[in-house]
């Protein structure tokens, strides 16, 4: 997709309501510092349009952003800082767990996990809570540049295997740096909201 228009239109912190949207979501959720900020700014194709910050866990919002008028990206708080109270997580937590249960329009949750480590405890925690509510994430594998390009497939199994993921998981491998990932990620939202087909007389038709 081409991104031509980007706008932050709704932020919400822990007593905020949350939207009632009506184009497609995509939510993305991961642990501070692991490259969220980095990952929407390259969909987005701008720079630093979603603030990246050198200090974990300043993110403590739920950020809407519309991408041309056809569906939002919604930023959710990372987790895992240690720095941040327990009161704090525990609002953040419920922030999340609310928005993840009360959207109507949300079609597909990205885990990102950072390739070179294996799975923490707080990502095994979010990838079976996500799971146990139905969503079926898909996982995108940051800071490709940071490893080597023949410890791949090792890593990625690494990471498979980490999080016990369920078959025909999507895992797939991304780098901000050289934006390898990033078309195969759209290409997966445009699937996901490409209008429905129909079939006459043995053909396929777009409504």
């Amino acid at each position: 997709m081409n991104v031509t228009k980007v706008n932050l239109e709704t932020v919400c912190g822990v007593t905020s309501v949350l939207p009632k949207n009506t184009m497609p979501e995509f939510a993305f959720a991961g642990k501070s510092n692991v490259g969220k900020s980095s990952l929407i700014n390259a969909l987005m194709n701008r720079k630093s349009y979603a603030r990246t910050s050198q200090q974990p866990g300043k993110t403590q919002t739920i950020n809407f952003y519309n991408i041309n008028e056809l569906l939002y990206f919604v930023d959710l708080p990372g987790y895992g800082y240690a720095k941040v109270s327990q009161e704090m997580k525990e609002k953040w937590g419920k922030l999340i767990e609310r928005y993840l249960k009360g959207s109507d329009q949300l079609k597909c949750i990205f885990l990102l996990i950072d390739i070179r480590h294996e799975p923490s405890a707080n990502d095994k925690t979010m990838y079976d809570w996500i799971t146990y509510h139905g969503f079926k994430p898909v996982i995108i594998a940051t800071k490709l540049d940071k490893i080597n390009r023949s410890q791949k497939d090792k890593h990625i199994k690494m990471i498979r295997e980490g999080l016990k993921v369920k078959p025909g998981t999507i895992i797939i491998p991304f780098s901000a740096l050289t934006k390898q990932g990033r078309d195969e990620i759209w290409s997966l939202m445009d699937s996901i909201i490409a209008p429905p087909v129909e079939v006459t007389d043995g053909e396929s038709q777009e409504v």
